[in-house]
């Protein structure tokens, strides 16, 4: 008796992966009005209700109304699912039904394929589940599509819509990349040289940092020195001290309040240890205690085990307030 096994979810992300440019040309066409009986009973199908999308028909007379982002979202969402069906997926033998489900976690439940769609500014926001993510991305894989929709050609009619760039980043890669750096460069050292506990809380404050806060900064400067000697440790400390003296002074010439020396007292304390690198991980900790209070925590059992496990090879850059905000210009090349 033969079994019709449908296909892993990861082999039909990895043929996704391998036809960018043919995804991108071909949805660039169906965009653009061209060819969508190819389509048309897959958007169907997609549709609410079994019916086509309110915005088909607009469509297939290449005229889009000014449409705002969210919706500009959910339709290249569905166009995207459709032509990744027809055109890449099309020869799968016993592929599954293709759904668009954010319910689940993931956009494509059926290929485990999550999909943002930034625009001119390369930016997306969205909920967050967990601090953590930070550091070690998503669990499933996303396209990022860059598209056209602040152009002003498109504000104004006189161009279609449009996918100027196709990414493909695997979940790990959907991380900060420069506190994935530091956290790759420091994991085992912390791991033999300080223990478990310190490098919890290490990445406890890569994960929770305000890159904005001016005593952030300067403990993240601290950060990429944890393997040099004491003398560039404290030289970097003198430097620390002598930027935020600045800083009170000019507070003063612009009669303002200025801030107080003591902000920084327990970061100049640090000369005085012989063991600089608990120290600095410790003004860390406190860092995250006083300005994220009962919001931060330290890493659950699952996400520690994740971290001890991960490339920690994020390409992208992240922060946040209420929700994430992604940025996406490095990974398009577009100048921060």
């Amino acid at each position: 008796m033969t079994l019709n096994l449908q296909p892993q979810a990861s082999d039909l992300r990895n043929r996704v992966s391998q036809n960018l440019e043919l995804i991108q040309t071909s949805l660039n066409n169906y965009l653009a009005g061209n060819d969508l009986n190819e389509i048309e009973p897959i958007l169907t199908r997609l549709g609410r209700g079994g019916q086509l999308p309110h915005w088909y028909e607009g469509l297939s007379h290449r005229s889009l109304p000014n449409f705002d982002g969210k919706t500009i979202g959910s339709i290249i969402e569905m166009m995207l699912l459709a032509t990744i069906e027809h055109k890449v997926l099309h020869d799968v033998e016993n592929l599954p039904t293709l759904m668009i489900n954010p319910a689940k976690g993931v956009d494509f439940p059926q290929l485990g394929l999550g999909v943002k769609s930034p625009s001119d500014n390369c930016c997306t926001s969205e909920p967050f589940f967990s601090t953590y993510e930070r550091l070690l991305g998503n669990v499933h894989d996303s396209l990022v599509l860059l598209t056209n929709y602040q152009d002003q050609a498109f504000k104004r009619g006189k161009s279609t819509l449009a996918i100027k760039q196709t990414k493909f980043l695997r979940g790990s890669e959907l991380a900060d990349k420069n506190l994935c750096a530091l956290a790759l460069t420091h994991r085992q050292f912390l791991l033999e040289s300080a223990g478990e506990t310190t490098c919890k809380k290490f990445i406890q404050f890569l994960a929770h940092i305000n890159q904005s806060d001016v005593i952030a900064k300067y403990l993240l400067k601290l950060l990429h020195l944890l393997q040099k000697d004491k003398r560039t440790i404290d030289t970097q400390i003198d430097s620390i001290k002598t930027a935020f003296e600045a800083k009170i002074a000019s507070q003063i010439e612009d009669g303002v309040v200025p801030d107080d020396i003591s902000e920084i007292s327990k970061i100049l304390q640090i000369k005085d240890t012989p063991h600089q690198v608990e120290a600095i991980i410790n003004c860390c900790n406190d860092w995250v205690v006083e300005n994220q209070k009962e919001f931060a925590r330290a890493p659950n059992d699952n996400e520690w085990e994740r971290f001890l496990n991960s490339p920690l090879d994020g390409k992208i850059s992240i922060s946040f307030a209420l929700q994430w905000r992604y940025s996406f210009k490095s990974i398009f090349r577009i100048t921060e």
